[in-house]
């Protein structure tokens, strides 16, 4: 049943969220410039009408101060004239203009006859005598005319630009969104038996191409992620099946022969056996551990504490001798539990293969604590080095058996060492053996 609870929400298309966005933008950005476009321009024109009207006022007035009256009334009728004395009263006008008193302010705005007029007024010498005011008009109809016709031409044409730009956007982000939708389609159809799918690369070199080589590292990533669980599942599989069918195996005999079954050696196999499948199952959880919480407690740790402890744990009496005598003073920081089984790994690791002596050293060097076992054993052919980190792998499998070893130690000690932020390597040892080498970073004071 459809939860309820959760507001459903519609799908939204980043190429409708583009193109909207830049529409917006685009929309605002144009009216704004059509705005101060109309602006400037209706100052310009007015500017224009506003100087057409002052020279005529200059013009007039040198005529008035020659001829009288007589030069306001023969203006013509495409300008308004009047002239005024000291009171407001018009003592001559031209023909189209008004009966009473135009607006004697410096400058001003008039209507008459339907049109709107500039306005411009002047002081004036009368030849009789006296002084008055002249006022002249321009007509500001040629510049509200244009002003009107480029409002409706940028009127109309700020949509169009939008609306195209709003076209050329959505087929543009389409595009470059189709190999997007193309990669999300492929990945969808990936699903855990085919993860060796992998999505195309445009190869055009940007982020797209960018994001589909990403998600190709990412598949590969997967895959050898399940490819190792299934290795790892088959390995302990195994692992795990081999002491229990001794244990049945060994119980069966007993049950279908009591009287030739010796009890003390049953209970000798099912001990030996049972101590190799806790030994298993406590190395897997301590590598789930190490895998998906890495270190658990974060403290200084002496490392040549646990190095001194591990050489005096008691071991069986075949096991060959430990020398720590290279063993110096070293802190690091990390979870000592899990450092303390990487000196444990590496000395029983060592002990299995030495023939006659397990060397281990420690020293300070530079940053780093150097930790090095050495066995003088078979070592560790050059080109099984790296995969002897691997688990489950065993260079010699009846050995390595025999002597009761999981094939998961050495790959406890690369994971935790790892987890710890340094580094672990196997070469040859001076006696001819294997030598592990553990660098860890220094503890700083």
């Amino acid at each position: 049943m459809a939860d309820r609870s959760r507001p459903s929400r519609r799908p939204r298309s980043i190429r409708a969220r583009a193109t909207g966005g830049a529409a917006l933008v685009v929309f605002v950005a144009l009216v704004l410039g059509a705005v101060a476009f109309v602006g400037v321009l209706r100052t310009s024109l007015v500017d224009g009408v506003r100087s057409t009207a002052e020279q005529g006022l200059d013009s007039l007035t040198a005529r008035v101060e020659a001829d009288g009256t007589a030069a306001v009334r023969a203006e013509d009728d495409d300008v308004l004239a009047q002239l005024q004395d000291g009171d407001g009263r018009v003592l001559a006008r031209a023909e189209d203009s008004p009966d009473r008193p135009l607006a004697a302010a410096e400058e001003s705005r008039y209507r008459h006859d339907g049109e709107r007029w500039l306005l411009v007024a002047d002081d004036v010498s009368l030849p009789g005598g006296g002084d008055g005011v002249l006022v002249v008009g321009a007509s500001l109809e040629d510049a509200d005319t244009a002003t009107r016709t480029v409002t409706v031409l940028v009127a109309a044409a700020v949509p169009v630009v939008v609306a195209l730009m709003s076209l050329v956007t959505w087929i543009v982000v389409g595009r470059a969104l189709r190999p997007v939708d193309r990669m999300r389609r492929e990945v969808d159809e990936v699903e855990g038996t085919n993860l060796h799918a992998r999505v195309d690369e445009p190869g055009s070199g940007d982020e797209v191409d960018r994001l589909a080589v990403t998600m190709n590292r990412m598949l590969g990533r997967l895959e050898a992620s399940q490819q190792a669980q299934r290795q790892f599942v088959s390995d302990a599989s195994h692992e795990l099946r081999s002491p229990l069918a001794t244990i049945r195996q060994h119980a069966e005999v007993a049950r279908a022969h009591p009287e030739v079954t010796d009890t003390r050696e049953l209970a000798d196999v099912v001990l030996d056996e049972g101590a190799r499948l806790q030994e298993l199952v406590e190395s897997l959880l301590l590598l789930t551990r190490v895998d998906e919480r890495g270190r658990e407690r974060d403290r200084a740790v002496d490392l040549d504490d646990l190095v001194f402890a591990e050489a005096s744990r008691p071991r069986s009496a075949m096991a060959v001798p430990i020398d720590v005598s290279g063993v110096a003073p070293a802190r690091v920081r990390g979870d000592d539990r899990l450092l303390g089984r990487v000196v444990r790994n590496l000395v029983d690791n060592a002990v299995r293969h030495a023939d006659h002596a397990v060397v281990v050293t420690l020293a300070a060097d530079g940053g780093a604590a150097v930790l090095t076992v050495d066995d003088d054993g078979r070592g560790v052919p050059e080109a099984d080095r790296a995969r002897v980190f691997e688990r489950f792998v065993r260079l010699d499998e009846g050995r390595a058996r025999d002597a009761g070893g999981s094939g998961l130690g050495l790959a406890i000690v690369d994971a935790v060492v790892r987890g710890h932020g340094g580094s672990v390597a196997v070469s040859t040892a001076p006696g001819g053996g294997a030598r592990f080498t553990v660098r860890l970073p220094a503890e700083q004071d």
